[in-house]
C-alpha cells in the first residue's frame, strides 16, 4: 500500500468488497447493529445521523431500524446538486424514496446541511479508514464537507470492513478526520 494514491486504494478497495461473499456482508450489518446499539451517544434518545448502505458497502439498515425503534432520531442524507448532503428525519420504511445511484433517500422536510451540528452521533460510510482518523470515501467530497458541520461534541464513526482498517490513508488539506470506527469484528474503536 505504500505509494498508493487514493485512486488506486479505491479501486482495490471495491474489487476486495465485490469478491466478498454476500453472507460475510449480510454478518456484518449485524454485527456493526449489535455494536453500535450500545453507545451512549446512539442510546440516549438524541439525534443521529446516519447513512442507507447500499451496494457492498458494511450494512447500516438493520442499524437504522433498531436505532428508530429505540426512539433515536434519525437524519439520513439527501444527497443535492453539487455534492452537500441536506438532512432529513427517518420516519421507518414508508418514509423512503429511490434516488439517483441506488440511494434511498428520506421523503420528508429538510433541515439543512448544517442539521448534523445537533447531533450525538454522526456514522458516515468510508472505504478505508487510519488510525489518525483519516477515512477514504469514494471522492466527491460530499462527507468531507458534511462533517465540517458536525459539533465538537460529536461523536463521529466510519463503518468499514475489519481489513479497511489500515496504517495510512492519503490525506489532503480538505480531508475531515472522524472519531473512530465501527468494524464487524472490532466494533466501535475511538481514536
Amino acid at each position: 500500500m505504500n505509494g498508493e494514491t487514493k485512486q488506486e486504494m479505491r479501486r482495490r478497495l471495491l474489487a476486495a468488497r465485490r469478491d466478498m461473499p454476500a453472507r460475510v456482508r449480510d454478518a456484518a450489518g449485524s454485527a456493526i447493529r449489535d455494536a453500535l446499539v450500545d453507545l451512549p451517544e446512539f442510546t440516549m434518545g438524541g439525534t443521529v445521523a446516519l447513512y442507507y448502505s447500499v451496494g457492498t458497502e458494511p450494512g447500516t439498515r438493520k442499524l437504522l431500524t433498531a436505532l428508530w425503534k429505540r426512539g433515536a432520531y434519525v437524519l439520513l442524507p439527501v444527497l443535492l446538486p453539487g455534492g452537500e448532503l441536506d438532512w432529513a428525519g427517518y420516519d421507518g420504511p414508508d418514509s423512503l424514496a429511490p434516488a439517483g445511484h441506488g440511494l434511498m433517500e428520506p421523503t420528508g422536510p429538510r433541515y439543512g446541511s448544517d442539521a448534523v451540528r445537533r447531533a450525538a452521533g454522526v456514522v458516515c460510510p468510508a472505504l478505508a479508514v487510519d488510525r489518525r482518523g483519516i477515512r477514504l470515501g469514494r471522492g466527491a467530497g460530499c462527507y468531507d464537507r458534511a462533517l465540517a458541520h458536525t459539533g465538537p461534541q460529536t461523536l463521529t464513526l466510519a463503518v468499514i470492513y475489519d481489513t479497511e482498517l489500515v496504517d495510512d490513508v492519503p490525506a489532503e488539506p480538505h480531508d475531515r478526520r472522524v472519531g473512530g470506527v465501527i468494524t464487524p469484528g472490532g466494533g466501535a474503536v475511538r481514536f
